[in-house]
């Protein structure tokens, strides 16, 4: 009907770390498939596309950064389209659909996208196609494949209704009956031809399903009904499934070896955040006796000869590689161990069919394959489906190949969730599952993001500790699985346990930070301050610090500063300090129990209040069991902190597991000693994060 409208819509994305980029130009890739012309920009190249004039349905695709910002190639249109001066239906003859990526484990879930959203309504934008909010928590597949199959059928409306408007706007004696008509008659047209595609469809799958049964029947193909789905291995209905895949991604990059000599670009060249630091390790301390569930190590770094500076609250970020052993493994299954020192130039193919492409940032002009491997690529990356229909291509085994289809298909979206997703496979993993997929060094690098650093909580006080910084972290351990049979440490808290392994004090009954080993390792450094989560900036403010685990760690940098305020200004007022930590057991894995002790005797900490969730009770009453219980046993002083003091209150830990469940009690709190209801509670919460006095260090 409409095939003499060139359907062509702009396409624009806003990405922090890649993923908004490869799913816009997965839409890109899908568009010429249904007939479509997708022009594609990042949403930063605004002298490329014009919204002001834009006639053509627009679709956003933008990720969420920080703590719920858009990112940073969306700061300048954003603060566009924030002007105040422009009026209110300035978009008013826009149309647009907008996908949303973000983590609901963070506390403003896809607020990049929502900003933007609110910010083109207000100007008159229309949509066209409902807004998508994608979670990364557990799963962005989940969200973006339905939301991508459901486009195609708006944008194919949009354009009927082109068609329609044009038609109408031929005939003028037909205007008036055209228009009350047409949007009806157009879109029940639209929905039963699509419709009857779709039963043509099902009635194609089930022709499938029944010619595929009656090969089990007559025993041709092997019957898997009793047998349970594996990473490998799949059963019906998937395994008799006609698949729907994703479109076989453009390769665009070419690799050539050169057998030269020269060196590495420095680790600082890796980063565009600032200036790094390489800092040596001078003290490393196990803070959790041998039996306990998790290990926390302090670790103390020498910032003395540099300009590094930090505020108790700020975070910093670890440029750190990938594990050593597993880059040796990977060299080997490519076929590519004698070149692991050889010098790689990557440049773009000149034939490629992908748009816009250029060569990765995070991989240097001039380096090794080795380095590339060690510094620049996430190994450890869950592999995205397009990544995954990449692999297909490479794999010469029809039933590895067959399997590789139905992980990255829409009808085996469940399992690539369970067997991949949630079992956090990664690329060796894969080639070891699948021994006759050998791809390219090129696929590698065009799908593997970059490494990215790990950034980790200040726990000390430069105040306290002038020229060091420390801070605290468990070695996150991943246990072997049947779709990963082998188990793994984190890539940098591992390393990092590997580079003072060797430095460690005996264990003691009950750890202390003062009798490390000095280590001699170095570690590259760069900061990523916090603006918000300081202390007050009044230190007569009370203030409320809750952080279990090692969510205690920039608590002490904050109690550290604070004696050491209180000694130098004996004249001032310093209001009332509280902390509520938590952990498994008393014996265990008390963090800085002796520190917090004399925090608390010299009255730089005014309450202390502890709970443990492993140990038994010997009373007939059950103890607290998680600092959100413990809380709530002291209601009135946290609402008088709160309210009538103009107090701050302070959590940093896991979200998921602990941080909710403290806005919980908090908002409980709020409710009862405000005599409100629950909902009257939560603005009232809200409003105190706005005001940057309810403040959460938080992940997943």
């Amino acid at each position: 009907m409409c095939c003499d409208l060139k359907r062509r819509f702009l396409l624009l994305y806003a990405t922090q770390k890649g993923q908004a980029k490869a799913i816009a130009e997965e839409i890109w890739q899908q568009a010429g498939v249904h007939g479509f012309e997708a022009d594609i920009h990042c949403i930063s190249e605004m002298d490329k596309y014009n919204l002001e004039t834009e006639k053509d349905p627009v679709v956003i695709v933008i990720s969420t950064t920080g703590t719920g910002d858009p990112p940073d190639t969306a700061r300048k249109f954003v603060k566009r389209i924030q002007d105040k001066t422009l009026p209110p239906d300035h978009f008013a003859h826009l149309q647009y659909g907008l996908l949303g990526l973000g983590d609901s484990e963070y506390t403003f879930f896809c607020n990049g996208g929502k900003t933007v959203d609110r910010l083109l309504q207000e100007l008159g934008a229309q949509h066209f196609y409902d807004t998508g909010l994608a979670d990364d928590c557990v799963g962005l597949e989940l969200v973006v494949d339905p939301w991508i199959d459901g486009l195609w059928l708006a944008l194919r409306e949009v354009f009927l209704l082109q068609k329609e408007k044009e038609d109408m706007s031929s005939n003028v004696d037909a205007v008036s009956s055209s228009l009350s008509a047409a949007p009806y008659n157009v879109h029940e047209l639209n929905l039963s031809s699509t419709v009857q595609n779709l039963k043509l469809e099902d009635e194609g799958a089930r022709s499938c399903d029944v010619l595929s049964q009656k090969l089990v029947d007559i025993n041709l193909v092997p019957s898997a009904r009793d047998t349970e789905p594996s990473l490998v291995h799949s059963v019906p209905p998937v395994s008799q499934s006609v698949l729907n895949i994703p479109a076989l991604p453009s390769e665009y990059l070419e690799v050539q070896f050169h057998d030269t000599h020269g060196e590495n670009p420095h680790l600082s060249s890796l980063i565009s955040e600032g200036a790094t630091f390489e800092v040596p390790i001078t003290n490393a301390v196990q803070l959790t006796r041998e039996d306990a569930i998790k290990t926390a190590l302090l670790l103390e770094l020498d910032i003395a000869g540099t300009v590094f500076d930090y505020h108790p609250g700020d975070a910093f970020c670890i440029i750190c590689p990938n594990n050593t052993n597993e880059v040796e493994e990977l060299l080997q299954i490519l076929g590519l161990s004698e070149k692991g020192e050889y010098f790689v130039c990557v440049k773009v193919k000149q034939d490629t069919k992908k748009k816009g492409a250029v060569h990765p940032q995070h991989i240097p002009e001039r380096s090794t394959l080795r380095f590339i491997l060690t510094w620049c690529l996430e190994i450890r990356a869950i592999p995205k489906k397009a990544f995954l229909r990449a692999l297909v291509e490479c794999t010469s085994d029809v039933g590895e190949k067959r399997r590789l289809q139905e992980l990255c298909s829409k009808q085996g979206a469940s399992e690539y969730t369970r067997f991949i997703r949630d079992c956090n496979v990664c690329l060796l993993d894969l080639l070891h599952a699948f021994p006759s997929c050998k791809p390219s060094l090129n696929l590698l690098i065009e799908h593997l993001p970059k490494l990215q650093a790990r950034y980790y909580s200040v726990s000390s006080s430069n105040l306290y500790q002038p020229g060091k910084l420390c801070f605290v972290f468990n070695i996150v351990e991943f246990p072997a699985c049947p779709a990963r049979p082998v188990s793994r440490k984190g890539v940098c808290t591992g390393w990092l346990a590997d580079l003072v392994a060797p430095l460690l004090h005996p264990k003691r009954s009950t750890p202390d930070t003062k009798g490390g080993r000095p280590a001699t390792g170095k570690v590259s450094i760069f900061a990523r301050p916090n603006n918000t989560f300081h202390l007050p900036a009044d230190p007569s403010v009370p203030f409320i610090m809750v952080g279990p685990g090692t969510g205690i760690s920039p608590f002490i940098g904050f109690l550290q500063h604070r004696q050491k305020l209180r000694e130098e200004h004996t004249d001032r007022e310093f209001g009332e300090t509280w902390l509520f930590f938590g952990c498994r057991h008393q014996d265990r894995d008390y963090l800085f129990k002796d520190e917090l002790r004399c925090f608390l005797e010299n009255g730089t900490l005014t309450h202390l209040k502890v709970c443990f969730s492993r140990d038994s009770s010997t009373t007939e009453v059950a103890p607290p069991k998680y600092v959100q219980d413990v809380i709530r046993l002291y209601a009135k002083d946290v609402a008088r902190v709160l309210l009538k003091e103009r107090g701050y209150f302070y959590v940093c830990g896991d979200k998921k597991r602990m941080a909710d469940g403290v806005s919980d009690a908090v908002v409980d709190i709020l409710r009862m000693e405000m005599e409100v209801d629950r909902l009257e509670a939560m603005k009232v919460l809200a409003t105190l994060r706005e005001a940057k006095r309810y403040l959460q260090d938080v992940w997943s």
